[in-house]
This record gives C-alpha cells, structure tokens and sequence, in this order.
C-alpha cells in the first residue's frame, strides 16, 4: 500500500507539470520555499479500486519550490569572517596556482632572466639580491605590508594608506569545527590567506625588478636596506592607492588590471633614480660589458612569458571568462612585443638579436598588464607592438637622453613600457569586456602620481639606506667583481 500511495504522488506531481501553461513554472530559488497549496492539482475521488490521491498538502510538499524573494548578498567592505560553503572551489585552486606562477616569475625568471646579462664577476650577486629581496619582503608583508596595503584605513587617510587590522596576518583564520574562513573584501570567493599570498609575489618581483638597474654596484647590505624600506614606503601606498576600493586612484577610476603603474612604472621609476644616485658602473661607455650567458637570460624570459599568466590571468581573482581573455591577450601582447622590437632592431642594426626577442617580448608583457582585463585581442596586438617600438627606444635613444646607467633597461622597459601600457588602456578599454570605460586623462593622472610619488619616495629611501651604510662597493671591489667582494664566491672555471 505504501508503494501505491508513493506512485500516486509522483503522478499527481507529474501530470501537475505537464499541464501547466506554457512559461507558468516558475524557478528554484536559493531558499527552496514550498509553492502554495492551491497551486497542486485537485485530488481525484477515490473508488473502491483506485489509487487514493494523496491530500494537496502532501503533493504540494513533494512539488518543485518556486521562487522566493532572497536578498542579495551585501557586498563586504572589510575582510571578513565567513561560511566556508560560500568559498569558490574553482577559484581558490586557480588562484593558488597563480600563486606558484608569479612566484616563479622572480625564483628562478628574474635571477636567470637578470644573472645572465651581468659581467661574469658579478652574476651571483645579481641572483643573490633577488633570492635576499624575495625573502626580506616575504616577511615584512607578512608583519606589515599586506595590513596597509589592503585593507580600509581609516578616515580620510584611508584613501592613501591601508589599517592594521591584518598585521602579522592576525585574522586571516580558518575555523575547523565551525567551518569558518577569512576573506578580503576584494576576493571574497577565496580565502584570504591564498589572496594575500598572491599579492605577496606581486611585492617580492616589483622589488626585484628594480635590481637590474643597480647592478654590478650597489653594496650588499645597502641592498637589504633599501628594498626593507622601499618595499613599505613606496610599494605599499602605492597598491593601497590602486587596487583597494577606497585608495585615491581608485576612486578616482583609474584602471590597473594587474600592475602596469603598482609594479611597472613603479619598479621603472626607482630603477632610474638608483642609477642617478649610484652613478655609472666604472667604465661605462669606455669598455664593453658583455653579458656573461644570453642563455640565462633567454631561460628566464620563458619562464616569465609562462608565469605571466598567472601575473595577469590570476588578477581576474577568480576562474572565469575574464580570466580567460587576459590569458589570451597576455600571450598576443607578448608575441607582439618580440616581433616590433625585432623588426626596429633589424632595420636599424641590420641584424635582430635573442637578448632584443627577449626584451621585446617582456615590454610586450608590461604593455598589456594594465590592459589586460579590460581589451579585446585585437587591442591587444595593437598594444604589443607600439610597446615593442617604444620599449625599444626607451633602452637605446631615450637612454642616452636622460644620461643614465640604468644598467639592465629596468625604466626603459619597464617605466615605458608601464606608461604606455596605462595610457593605452584608456584608450582600448572596452566597457563590454569590463563594465569600464577608459579615459586617457585619468590613466595620465595615474601613471603620473605613481611616477612622482616613486620618485621623490626612492630618493628618501636611498638617502636614509646611506646614513646607514655606503651605498656604493669600493673602486677595488668593484673591479674584482661583486661575487667575490661581497660573497666571496665565485661562479665556476
């Protein structure tokens, strides 16, 4: 009997579906909430040999849910302790890979990329300030740097420097037995330990970029102490101003996907006033300074063609459509990068160069960070090879103009390729791809406040890093290199 009275029930559900008009059934909802008990067919009248129909109560209970009026979600202002269940699988994992990706960027992409364009004598030096940088900011954006980096401070001030709520990342917990989760009010569908981690290889390769631009030079320990400050006078603020909602620029609606002024013009920009400050390497412009393995250097542009993606890709913070563009985009900007600068190195020296495919495809890069988000790929190929052309001349003629050691091309690629990057993402964003529209103007004001700030703010930094120790090796050391002055290592026969 319980087996009849069961069949009936799936009957009476069914043939309710079926004959309602066409478009009546209305959705699930989140709630599930029971239709209305009018809203099931009559029961039949029972006879001696038929099925009794079940009571309209006990079909509308078995009846699929309607929709129900559930409130949005209220958007989180703050980081936030949340339901685990609320958490995003699929973005979590993709953003932990990001993670790896943009790490490998720097350990071993920047070392490799850097180490194989120094003079032989100083090739462990220039591996070992990126290895010292990637571990000193480790730490202090663990202790500091994330807190006033990325999350609300207070009052005005909160628009140009984050709070303290996050210091020695306090709160960023998980609760087993309640299944709770932290969550940054910027990625709330990952926990906040994967978010503050991603934006962790951010600070630690933006630090090592500008390495290049001193190089063969700058003392060890001034090294330390320089990117110590740098790091939280300067790198920090300036992501606080652009990727928290309530920082300056970001109010004010300048678009940065993923980096083109926090890291590039930023790193570019530190980069030239190290030169300027340091002074040129001894020799410069008298005597060749071969580079050491262009093989290196060529290993180490791979690997940042590849972390790249998840540089950019990743700054979707979720595993997406948007992602998916910026991964596109990314690979066609870069592609695009190496062929323009190949093609201005072959007209104008008459002969191409792997270390000019290897620049040009990292302006490339730079170019289509700030972009990246917000254009479609045919924008993107556009991007890729202005970059390319400018990029190239910012190492080479805009270079001799501003009188420089810059010695890697750290503000030629990277300063340029950032400012056009930002400015041309005024021009080619697409309000359909992003929800933004670009304006050429306040990506001016962008880039612009970025590069006076790192300017004024790394002159400080070096100033205060030279009360404490020279900043320069000794003319003795640095004839003999680096490696062996200042790690008495040397690297091989």
């Amino acid at each position: 009997m319980a087996l009849k009275r069961f069949i009936a029930v799936g009957l009476c559900f069914w043939m309710g579906l079926a004959f309602q008009p066409a478009g009546a059934q209305a959705p699930v909802s989140v709630a599930s909430t029971p239709p209305a008990a009018a809203s099931a067919p009559a029961p039949a009248t029972p006879s001696s040999d038929a099925v009794v129909a079940p009571p309209a109560a006990a079909v509308a209970a078995a009846a699929p849910a309607v929709t129900a009026s559930v409130p949005a979600p209220v958007p989180l202002t703050q980081p936030s302790l949340v339901d685990a269940s609320t958490l995003n699988g699929a973005d979590t994992a993709w953003m932990m890979t990001s993670t790896a990706l943009v790490l490998l960027m720097t350990l071993p992409g920047i070392a490799l990329f850097y180490g194989g364009m120094v003079r032989r004598k100083s090739v462990l030096n220039a591996m070992a300030c990126v290895v010292a940088i990637c571990a000193i900011v480790s730490v202090l954006w663990f202790a500091v740097g994330y807190s006033i980096a990325f999350t609300p401070g207070s009052g005005a001030l909160g628009h140009y420097i984050g709070g303290v709520d996050r210091l020695w990342f306090a709160g960023l917990d998980y609760v087993k037995d309640s299944q709770k989760v932290a969550v940054s009010h910027i990625a709330p569908n990952i926990p906040e330990s994967v978010y503050a981690m991603f934006q962790l290889t951010f600070a630690i390769i933006t630090a090592a970029l500008v390495v290049g631009a001193f190089v063969e030079r700058m003392r060890f320990s001034a090294v330390v102490i320089f990117m110590s400050l740098w790091t939280l006078i300067v790198y920090a603020p300036i992501a606080h101003w652009v990727w928290e909602p309530n920082g300056w620029l970001s109010r004010l609606g300048v678009l940065d996907f993923a980096g083109g002024s926090v890291v590039h013009i930023n790193a570019g920009v530190a980069g030239l006033v190290c030169a300027y400050v340091l002074g040129p390497r001894r020799g410069y412009g008298r005597e060749p300074f071969s580079p050491v393995n262009l093989g290196l250097t060529m290993a180490g542009a791979g690997m940042l063609w590849v972390g790249w993606f998840g540089f950019n890709a990743g700054s979707a913070v979720a595993s997406d459509g948007r992602a998916g563009l910026a991964m596109a985009v990314t690979h066609i900007a870069a592609a695009a990068g190496a062929l323009s600068w190949m093609g201005a190195e072959w007209l104008v020296r008459r002969r191409p160069s792997l270390l000019g495919l290897c620049s040009g495809l990292v302006a490339g890069l730079v170019a289509i960070t700030p972009a990246a988000g917000f254009v479609s790929p045919r924008s993107a190929l556009l991007i890729g090879l202005i970059a390319g052309i400018a990029c190239y001349w910012g190492a080479t003629g805009l270079k001799r103009l501003l009188n420089a050691d810059d010695s890697l091309d750290v503000f030629g690629v990277h300063g340029v390729g950032g400012i056009v990057g930002s400015l041309l993402t005024g021009v080619f964003a697409s309000k359909t791809i992003s929800g933004s529209e670009g304006d050429v103007l306040t990506q001016f004001i962008g880039a612009g406040s970025v590069l006076l700030y790192s300017f004024l703010m790394t002159g400080l930094a070096l100033w205060i890093t030279s009360l404490l120790v020279s900043l320069r090796v000794g003319e003795t050391s640095e004839t003999d290199g680096l490696d062996i002055s200042q790690h008495a290592e040397r690297l091989g026969s």
